[in-house]
């Protein structure tokens, strides 16, 4: 269990040192999935066969004296909106339960290609839809912090693998804060790279101009290396950015001595509760212990970012789910009358509350009399919300607020509240509207003994800057190592 508790990085120099090896460690980590995942309800799916052979490859290497990858006999586990081939991929939603992907998502290819052990897909809210992942079709995920609370949606089973020890790493995916929701939930860092940095080839689509891939780890340096691992251009995917993504790890321990830190003024106001504020506050004090310079920010249409997320999304999201029609692949059902029949039934039968919730919201704002007064709106005001953070970024480095104005909720509090459960997504969601790289990291506890995560903002394109400040601050304050008692 110590090796299981230890950062990728710990795992790495181990393996190289022939402390264990690979084999080892990914056994450790199946015996750990198969004694807390029945409680936890982290994984959809298993794929022990193929990291064992993994593992084995990389345990080779090793005895011939062979340089391996920083994250190669790392125990992964993929959140289950990603392909991997002969796996299912199901987004926790009844109309995939029996889908086995034909082929492998870019991230999965390039796991592989660095002989990253991927043990299983991790739960999620169905097709990343809710805060809370207890929107999926099979089962909920418990915080492994305290079982009668949520681990955050809609990565919530990627967040709770990683924090519970029953993998190192794993990657979600991020639309609105679906990652940074649950990193903060679980105690744990993830990471939501700028629009375009890492290929959504193999991602199964829910807000194609909002959805993002990112990593899981238990510190900054394992988010670097993954994130570094998975980024690139990729010619299967339209919106991938041909740039660069240069060596962000190389250069993470640079002095942050004059970064120029802006607290959100909005996300800092009424609401947050006062353990947060407290940890938030006792981070930015420590910011300008390591020579940071402090600057409140204002973001005067952040108010409307729910409003203008909820158009966005959910009318992508209509137009995504569409291709779920019981004809081509997935769920179908029985005993139909006719074509229309069948669509209707299926998707009835195929589709949870939340989802069909979503589709229509969004139909209704796309259709004819409706789309100018409420898409075409929200694509406006999106425009306005990305120039209030351009004149912000004018001024200072980064921002930073706390990743949620409170720590996890219990189970069951908010599912018949949709709108609360929407709000939970107030502070995340601005990042995704304009595409920029955004993080959460655990700084503290409440007075309950749950994690309070801080949100840090860069401009597009910074990935270096925001991941240095993290390090930076993570640092001064140590990685949390204090890991669920489970």
């Amino acid at each position: 269990m110590e090796l299981l508790k230890k950062t990728a990085v710990e795992q790495h120099k181990a393996l190289v040192n022939k402390e264990v090896s690979a084999l080892e460690l990914t056994k450790a980590s199946i015996e750990r999935i198969e004694k807390l995942d029945k409680t936890l309800g982290a994984f959809n799916s298993t794929t022990f066969e193929s990291a064992i052979e993994t593992a084995k490859k990389v345990d080779q290497k090793i005895a011939k004296g062979e340089t391996i990858p920083i994250l190669a006999g790392i125990p992964t586990a993929l959140k289950d909106n990603m392909n991997f081939i002969g796996s299912k991929t199901t987004c926790s939603s009844k109309i995939l339960e029996n889908f086995v992907s034909p082929y492998d998502a870019t991230v999965t290819k390039k796991l592989k290609e660095n002989l990253v052990p991927i043990l299983g897909k991790a739960n999620l809210d169905e097709f990343a839809m809710g805060s809370s992942n207890e929107n999926s079709a099979f089962k909920i995920v418990r915080n492994p912090y305290n079982l009668n609370k949520v681990p955050g949606g809609s990565s919530g089973g990627s967040a709770c693998s990683v924090s519970s020890c029953e993998v190192t790493l794993s990657l979600g995916s991020d639309t609105g804060g679906s990652i940074r929701l649950p990193a903060s939930f679980c105690g744990i860092a993830g990471f939501k790279p700028t629009y375009g940095r890492v290929s959504r080839y193999g991602l199964v689509a829910f807000a194609s101009s909002l959805d993002q891939i990112g990593p899981f780890g238990r510190c900054i340096e394992d988010i670097t290396y993954l994130y570094e691992t998975i980024a690139g251009y990729d010619e299967k995917d339209s919106t991938s950015l041909k740039l660069e993504v240069g060596n962000i790890s190389s250069n993470l321990k640079r002095d942050i001595k004059g970064l120029k830190i802006g607290v959100i003024k909005e996300l800092m106001a009424q609401g947050v509760d006062d353990d947060v504020k407290a940890s938030v506050e006792n981070a930015i004090k420590t910011y300008e212990k390591l020579g940071a310079k402090i600057k409140e920010i204002s973001l005067p249409l952040l108010e409307h970012s729910i409003g203008v997320y909820y158009i966005v999304a959910t009318a992508e999201a209509s137009s995504n789910l569409a291709r779920f029609d019981g004809v081509k692949y997935g769920f179908r059902a029985q005993n139909c009358e006719n074509l229309l029949d069948m669509y209707c039934k299926t998707r009835a039968q195929g589709f949870g509350p939340e989802v069909k919730r979503r589709i229509m919201l969004g139909t209704y704002a796309l259709s004819s009399g409706y789309y100018d007064a409420y898409y075409k709106k929200a694509q406006q005001l999106r425009r306005l919300i990305a120039d209030d953070f351009k004149k912000a970024f004018e001024d200072v480095d980064i921002l930073v607020s706390p990743t949620c104005p409170n720590t996890a909720f219990d189970l069951n509090s908010r599912a018949d509240n949709p709108l609360a459960m929407y709000l939970t997504d107030i502070a995340t969601i601005s990042s995704n509207l304009v595409g920029a790289p955004a993080l959460s990291m655990p700084i503290g506890f409440d007075k309950d003994k749950m994690p309070v995560g801080l949100q840090i903002i860069a401009k597009n394109l910074d990935e270096l800057t925001l991941l240095q400040s993290a390090y930076a601050l993570e640092r001064e304050l140590g990685v949390n190592t204090e890991r669920p008692n489970i």
